[in-house]
């Protein structure tokens, strides 16, 4: 299996749909500054055809899967948009949550100009020093959703320097704690990408800082 860290990586294809791993830092289409992103990277690969595109977002921090395709992108775009397509996430956030939440908070639309509403459920994973690991799922697609809500309930990822509280600085890592790890469509296809590397470290460090708290 490839290790994921700071390089984009085709993860697998099925039935026209391609499954890409785009890393932290990393835009989505080009923004004319001259910042990496997955569309150009995509186009100068050869390995995958030239007219593949990206069928949704995710964040400039936020590291992990992206859907793309070719003749049946309107087609997949349109399962997006209907709220048909199971995204989950894993979140890195301050504090000692509960086992699981739903959060039903709407959220200001600026591009709409509207309030939408918006539906975010978690659960917990695994307690570590100061922190909790969560698999989020959102069920509605608003901008920075889940950064949103967690922040709502007292819980900001760690490493948003957006949406943050004042809150004891974990130790470790410099980036968004945020990663888009499991995507199943309705046609019962499914895709994941696993933690990148820095991720994985930073748990192994949390997880050392734990174990040397509890044997003294």
């Amino acid at each position: 299996m490839t290790e994921l860290s700071t390089t984009p990586t085709l993860l697998g294809e099925r039935d026209g749909i391609w499954a890409l791993y785009k890393p932290s830092g990393m835009l989505i289409h080009p923004a004319g500054t001259g910042q990496p992103d997955l569309l150009t990277w995509i186009r100068s690969n050869h390995a995958l055809p030239r007219d593949l595109t990206p069928v949704h977002r995710l964040d400039l921090g936020t590291s992990g899967l992206v859907i793309a395709a070719t003749a049946r992108r309107a087609e997949v775009a349109a399962w997006f948009e209907a709220g048909e397509v199971e995204k989950t996430y894993q979140a890195l956030v301050h504090g000692r949550t509960q086992r699981k939440g739903v959060i039903r908070r709407p959220l200001k639309d600026a591009r709409r100009e509207k309030t939408l509403s918006a539906v975010t459920r978690w659960r917990s994973i695994e307690r570590l020093k100061g922190c909790t690991l969560l698999s989020v799922r959102p069920a509605t697609g608003r901008k920075h959703q889940v950064r949103r809500h967690l922040h709502g309930i007292g819980h900001p990822v760690v490493g948003d320097a957006r949406y943050r509280r004042p809150c004891k600085p974990v130790p470790g890592t410099s980036r968004l704690w945020l990663h888009a790890w499991r995507i199943t469509l309705p046609d019962e296809l499914h895709f994941e990408a696993e933690l990148p590397l820095e991720l994985k470290a930073h748990l192994e460090v949390l997880r050392g800082l734990d174990s040397g708290a509890g044997s003294g």
